[in-house]
């Protein structure tokens, strides 16, 4: 979900200022590749209505969109940085820097690399001999960034404001790995220079590393996008937002159910607002557009408040055209009718009319759209069950021949609205000195299998009246034999 916060931010802004938004694929850790990762990463994005401009897939005048396929780019870069002293080989080993910087962490220092293998003629203490012997041996090295010492490094966050680094707080960032394959911080530089990036947007954990982007950006002459560093995402306990804490992932919420317009608007409201004034808390995605601004963008962390989600996703359950409710069950409920039996007619259940009048009766009781076939499911299939409390609490002695005379009664009247339903039904009991309510309750576990739900004389007429006489006969033979 925070990635998708720093996605949706970038796009928005873009879009605002009528640039481009592009998606570039960071896999130079090969150790961490994952299967399909780039294809899916894409797919949920364009769910949620975040097209990018330029993309590995929607191609561009800047690619390739894949850091692996740009390695010549980046050695050729190094080669320079190398020439131009920027830069030089260190052929530490792994332990040799583990030893390191335990010692460091022992003298109560910061850890850094302690520059054993920084050349004679860039300051430091190994002899170029030494430095060519280790490359005709063949051995493993990586290449570093030469940090210069006793400067500041500056810049002015769009989000924060000026921020400083000392230079002597600042690591000889490896920029060449042994495998040949640049770091993300060596990499995204030049990238985000060669694709001609104006601004970036993205998470405060990144600040630590503007000084080493800035230095490159430096060594090599070029001017700097701008940057926006957003607040990190909390959870309610206000500890950073993690998986260890519960589901953080966009595809766990799809799951769940939710839409995309829901967590769209959720997750712009993670850190954004609207401003002084204003109460509006929902909005479609060419209002965020219309209306996003780093400036209305906040330092603190911000909260993941589940609960906000849920009342986003209910706000737009209601406020959504019932034509693209009803286009979004219906497949749901065409998968659902291939697994269960004792199904209503197919041909009628998945009518659009139908599915409307479904929608209609049950959008202020869902909380998620797949709810109105599995939540609902009574309007499609016959219940196989009935809930036995409610059984208990209701099915009286004198309910059965009551529902057997009142079945009587509606089958031979030809309105099967809700009104004239409610109307024959206080007509019915009046008469023997009943309440509606020992019917109501009764004739609705009859009809669905459980002992609550919408209106029901709404309901039975949804139902419809060869349905409901069905249902009621069925409930009078099934319980009274305690099935």
């Amino acid at each position: 979900m925070g990635g998708l916060r720093t996605a949706l931010y970038n796009y928005l802004f873009a879009k605002r200022m009528n640039g481009d938004f592009v998606i570039r694929i960071e896999d130079t850790d090969q150790s961490r590749r994952v299967e399909d990762a780039e294809k899916n990463l894409i797919s949920t994005l364009e769910w949620a209505g975040i097209i990018p401009d330029e993309s590995p897939v929607h191609g561009g005048n800047y690619g390739p969109y894949v850091q692996s396929q740009r390695l010549s780019i980046y050695r050729d870069y190094c080669i320079r940085l190398l020439e131009e002293k920027n830069a030089y080989y260190c052929f530490s080993t792994s332990e040799e820097l583990e030893e390191n910087r335990q010692l460091q962490l022992k003298q109560g220092l910061q850890p850094k690399y302690n520059r054993k293998w920084l050349p004679e003629e860039m300051g430091g203490n190994m002899p170029e001999s030494e430095i060519s012997k280790k490359l005709d041996e063949g051995a493993p090295y990586v290449v570093r960034m030469k940090v210069p010492d006793y400067v500041s490094v500056w810049f002015e966050d769009m989000i924060r404001g000026p921020i400083e680094f000392d230079s002597s707080t600042i690591d000889d960032q490896v920029l060449m790995k042994s495998d040949g394959f640049p770091t993300y911080h060596f990499a995204s530089v030049i990238d985000d220079h060669l694709m001609e990036f104006t601004h970036i947007i993205r998470g405060e954990e990144w600040l630590p590393s503007m000084p080493k982007h800035l230095l490159l950006y430096e060594f090599f002459g070029w001017e700097p996008p701008k940057f926006a560093h957003l607040p990190l995402l909390l959870n309610a306990d206000r500890s950073k937002l993690s998986k260890r804490q519960g589901d953080v992932a966009v595809e766990d919420y799809i799951r769940k159910g939710f839409s995309n317009d829901a967590i769209v608007n959720f997750v712009a409201l993670l850190g954004w607002n609207e401003g002084e004034g204003s109460e509006q808390e929902v909005f479609s995605m060419n209002e965020l557009i219309q209306k996003f601004s780093l400036e209305r963008v906040g330092r603190a962390g911000a909260v993941f408040n589940v609960e906000k989600l849920n009342w986003l996703e209910k706000q737009y359950i209601k406020s959504r055209p019932v034509e693209q409710i009803v286009s979004t069950i219906k497949p749901l409920l065409l998968e659902e009718l291939t697994k269960r039996p004792f199904k209503m007619p197919e041909e009628r259940i998945t009518s659009d009319a139908y599915l409307a009048n479904v929608v209609d009766l049950m959008r202020e009781r869902v909380n998620y759209e797949h709810e109105f076939v599995t939540f609902s499911d009574y309007f499609f299939f016959e219940p196989e069950s009935y809930d036995a409390e409610a059984v208990e609490k209701r099915w009286t002695p004198e309910v059965p021949a009551l529902l057997q005379e009142f079945a009587a009664l509606i089958e031979s009247s030809e309105d099967f609205s809700a009104d004239a339903l409610e109307a024959s039904l206080k007509a019915f009991v009046a008469p023997k000195g009943l309440k509606p309510a020992v019917l109501i309750h009764p004739l609705r576990l009859a009809t669905s299998g459980v002992g609550f739900g919408p209106s029901l004389y709404h309901m039975l007429e949804v139902l419809g009246k060869e349905t409901v006489l069905r249902r009621v006969h069925r409930a009078i033979e099934r319980i009274g034999q305690g099935k």
